[in-house]
């Protein structure tokens, strides 16, 4: 089915820069676009459908690049509203034992939703909590990403070494390590695509250096480079992780995973948010991507990443909400108004321009999980768009100034349309597949039984 989105304001990528074209329109065939261009030049092609968005601001859909889904359980949970990382996850532990497959799935639902109203198309999930005697499993995630239409990376992730080997999550929370490598290999061997376009991959994300051992980093490592997929895990997020690895390995955060092969392009780290230059320059040198997670960072206290500094030394830097219970929301493009904002903080007025951060949550997502074919609209991409009315009074004023800056800088609203692989998810400003508001009705009733304090 061939479709044209016509007349619209576009905001694309030339050159890694950000570039407005008014009055243009889109035209893509099933999952791809096939033309761009101005909307008179395109008016006289054959199409099945056509969609006027004389009234909308269209932009690239945004791309997450770290997210625990699950984590929506427990956000706005009272007595971690104020802790610190470890703290905060020593109590979640003790809550987070409880996930079944079914809570899995339906919070994964919830969590997604969210980012697709907020005109993210892409996500990364990190999950990493298999229970013992749980029947937790990947698939709950590919399920819920399925019945929404929003493109996947499923994080294998893993927690192995439990508090009784020197470790932060209960013994109850570590799996075993062959069972892990074993099972990394089932969903890989079962729904990992490769090709391009893909809307489900698997990539391997064992949590963080106070949960796993060296010897799984090592393995896994080995395991997502014979099967040619990426590498996802926490690294630098604060000076307690920090402290922990200098005890336990000898060593900084990013050494440690340098001595396990942890860095390359297909490696992407959440936060890296206590760095000194010689790492950086490290991360620059061997291409690996960060996912950087301001609300999140902002929420537990962890500090300010040097994202102007990164982005100096040429390392490709991404963006993440990260999990629902260190953010409380899902709105990419807010997230990326909040990198914007958190730089200005530590280093002034210009440290990160409306332009950067919108190429952040969108080719600075696509390159961190090896996706040329996301983040931008260009003939021969995918058909991943997401439409935001320019006449809502959110953008008023600005959008007339100019349309980037009406984006990063205003609270932007929901988006009214999403679209991904050339299908409509968003509609309206409402969830085009799924009932949202009997989800979220089913979903805090099962919140309420399980999980709340």
């Amino acid at each position: 089915m061939t479709t044209r989105l016509h007349d619209a304001t576009l905001i694309v990528q030339r050159d890694r820069r950000p570039v407005i074209l008014e009055h243009h329109s889109i035209v893509w065939d099933g999952p791809w676009i096939t033309a761009v261009g101005p909307a008179p030049e395109l008016v006289g092609l054959p199409v099945d459908d056509a969609i006027d968005a004389s009234r909308h601001l269209v932009i690239p859909g945004f791309i997450n690049t770290h997210h625990h889904l699950f984590q929506s359980l427990t956000r706005g949970l009272r007595p971690v509203q104020s802790a610190g990382l470890f703290d905060w996850l020593t109590n979640l532990y003790q809550r987070w034992q409880n996930v079944d497959f079914e809570a899995l799935r339906i919070a994964a639902q919830v969590s997604l939703a969210e980012l697709l109203l907020g005109g993210c198309t892409t996500t990364s999930d990190h999950h990493y909590l298999f229970p013992a005697g749980s029947d937790v499993q990947l698939e709950a995630v590919l399920e819920a990403a399925e019945s929404l239409g929003v493109r996947l990376h499923a994080g294998r992730g893993s927690m192995t070494v439990g508090v009784s080997r020197g470790g932060l999550p209960p013994d109850a929370c570590a799996e075993d390590e062959a069972k892990v490598l074993a099972d990394s290999q089932r969903v890989l061997d079962r729904f990992h695509d490769p090709q391009p376009g893909a809307m489900r991959r698997i990539d391997l994300a064992p949590c963080a250096p106070f949960n796993v051992s060296p010897e799984l980093l090592r393995d896994t490592a080995a395991l997502a480079r014979e099967r040619r997929v990426l590498l996802h895990t926490h690294a630098a997020e604060t000076l307690d992780e920090q402290a922990y690895c200098l005890d336990r390995f000898g060593c900084r955060p990013i050494e440690f995973l340098r001595r396990r092969e942890w860095l390359g392009p297909d490696v992407y780290l959440a936060h890296c948010v206590h760095l000194n230059e010689e790492e950086i320059g490290l991360l620059a040198a061997t291409l690996t991507s960060v996912a950087h997670c301001p609300s999140s960072n902002m929420r537990l206290g962890s500090g300010i990443p040097p994202v102007r500094v990164m982005l100096d030394r040429g390392v490709n830097v991404a963006l993440g909400v990260d999990g629902s219970s260190s953010n409380d929301g899902g709105h990419l493009v807010a997230e990326a108004r909040q990198a914007l904002l958190l730089q200005r903080v530590a280093g002034g007025p210009a440290a990160l321009t409306p332009a950067e951060a919108f190429t952040l949550g969108t080719l600075g997502g696509a390159t961190a999980l090896g996706r040329p074919e996301l983040g931008n609209l260009a003939p021969g991409l995918a058909a991943d768009l997401a439409l935001f009315r320019a006449d809502d009074v959110a953008f008023a004023g600005a959008i007339a100034h100019d349309p980037l800056a009406a984006l990063m800088l205003c609270h932007a609203p929901r988006a009214d349309r999403v679209i991904v692989h050339g299908r409509t998810v968003v509609q309206d400003g409402r969830i085009a597949l799924l009932d949202a508001e009997d989800l979220t009705a089913r979903f805090n009733a099962r919140v309420r039984e399980r999980f709340a304090t």
